[in-house]
């Protein structure tokens, strides 16, 4: 059974893809009353708030028809931005050589946070170098990943 998440994500994901974007991730929080849908988009070009505008008023008609969100919510489409959140295997795959920090969803070797630089992707894992060492997390025991901005 697919998670609210999911479901969402395939619903929206064609919606986006139309209007010549890419659908880099979502997040779905609900915290009691107060339910937040935020969706990260990229273009190839970077993306414009004219681009955020499109896909939030598409979205928005696609979620009132299916309504897969019971009650209010707000809907928030941004792009990625420099300190970009990594939801996937090719995600990681195109910013092999970024320094990363991630959380895990449960400890390893006693912590759950880790910052290094992506080494690669290996099957359905992720390598990250820690100074001299490196870790291999699969892509479900990552909870959070954000690249680190450098300037």
């Amino acid at each position: 059974m697919a998670t609210k998440q999911e479901t969402i994500q395939a619903l929206i994901a064609p919606v986006v893809e139309a209007l010549d974007c890419e659908l880099w991730g979502i997040e779905y929080l609900s915290q009691g009353r107060h339910t937040t849908l935020r969706i990260f988009i990229e273009r190839e070009d970077g993306v414009q708030l004219e681009d955020c505008e499109k896909v939030s008023r598409q979205v928005s008609a696609v979620m009132d028809v299916e309504d897969p969100i019971t009650g209010e919510y707000t809907l928030e489409v941004s792009s990625p931005g420099v300190d970009r959140p990594l939801y996937t295997l090719d995600h990681y795959q195109r910013f092999t050589g970024e320094k990363v920090e991630l959380r895990l969803r449960v400890p390893f070797q006693g912590r759950r946070r880790f910052t290094g630089v992506i080494a690669g992707v290996e099957a359905d894992e992720v390598i990250v170098r820690v100074d001299n060492e490196e870790y291999l997390f699969t892509i479900d025991s990552i909870d959070k990943a954000n690249i680190v901005a450098q300037f």
